[in-house]
């Protein structure tokens, strides 16, 4: 609790100090990548055909895997048919403007060593990070598809070993199905929080590809409740966020066929609300990456804690002293 309330503190002290900066950065390069993100799961509910035959296969291969018919399957079938094609519409918007932000961030933080004024960097200063993030990134994809492809076969072998033994009635199958949805949970949460690192790791380190995610494994090891611990409000942010869009914007369009003034400018506040929160999303990795190196590190400690120091927030008591 004391790393995840020091970095939650940083992240906080960082993004104040370069409030200007860090507003900038959502406004021009995040929210195109947050607006494609909330437009395309509203465009999902119409695009009924296209999740349909997503979802045919998907049974399909759960049937054949044979997995019972459960509601956490038809979910999960659902679910992962939304995701995939979420995913594939907002792909565009993330491999630019997305990771042009990380690229801008990480370049923040490492112009300004002292923290004492954090402005946005000339485009040509940042510019050569991104090759090495997106690179990064797209291995991140092929992680992804590692970790379902690694729950699905434990979730296999779960339900097949359960039926072996004998276990068929309706109270195993509502248990393991809860068992199920934990343990799909935690891998794909774990997977998003390394991959996250990864791409911060290769921006500062200058390396890509499996080489960042390899660093990301190694310095997770061991301080991955803390690492899901930092990810969770931002990532609760930006669901309701989410959530509150389809619900004030998207439907009022489905009830009067048009978008007024007050409509867009609400749509424009929730989507800069995520952008921003997306940002400080990025913040909160990279403390975490400077923390666990200030842990880690066997040289130059005096200048890892120097710099750390530097992004710790002033205690309002010494000010009185």
């Amino acid at each position: 609790m004391g790393m995840t309330r020091d970095v939650i503190r940083s992240s906080i002290n960082g993004f104040f100090k370069g409030y200007h900066a860090f507003t900038t950065i959502a406004a021009i390069f995040v929210f195109p990548a947050s607006l494609s993100v909330l437009l395309s799961e509203s465009i999902i509910p119409s695009s009924t055909s296209v999740i349909a035959a997503l979802s045919i296969r998907l049974h399909s291969l759960f049937q054949a895997a044979g997995f019972p018919e459960t509601k956490f399957f038809s979910l999960l079938n659902i679910k992962l048919s939304q995701t995939i094609l979420s995913f594939c519409m907002s792909l565009p918007f993330t491999l630019t403007f997305l990771l042009l932000a990380k690229s801008c961030v990480i370049q923040i933080f490492r112009d300004s060593p002292r923290y004492g004024q954090l402005v946005v960097p000339h485009f040509s200063k940042f510019l050569p990070i991104y090759p090495s993030l997106f690179s990064t990134h797209i291995f991140n994809i092929f992680v992804f598809l590692s970790s379902n492809v690694t729950t699905f076969s434990l979730l296999f072998l779960l339900f097949n070993g359960a039926e072996l033994f004998g276990l068929k009635s309706d109270a195993s199958v509502i248990l393991l199905s809860v068992i199920g949805a934990i343990v799909y949970s935690v891998f794909i949460a774990t997977t998003t929080v390394i991959c996250n690192l990864a791409t911060i790791i290769s921006g500062i380190e200058n390396c890509d590809g499996y080489i960042s995610i390899l660093k990301a494994c190694i310095l997770t090891r061991g301080r991955i409740a803390t690492a899901l611990a930092l990810a969770l409000p931002t990532n609760i942010g930006m669901t309701i966020m989410e959530a509150l869009f389809q619900f004030r914007i998207m439907r009022q369009y489905r009830i009067s066929g048009n978008f007024s003034p007050a409509i867009m400018w609400e749509a424009f506040s929730i989507t800069y609300i995520h952008s921003i929160l997306m940002v400080i999303e990025i913040i909160v990795s990279y403390m975490y990456y400077r923390r666990c190196m200030l842990l880690d590190c066997t040289n130059g400690e005096e200048e890892f804690e120097e710099e750390w120091r530097e992004l710790q927030p002033e205690d309002k008591a010494s000010s009185f002293v």
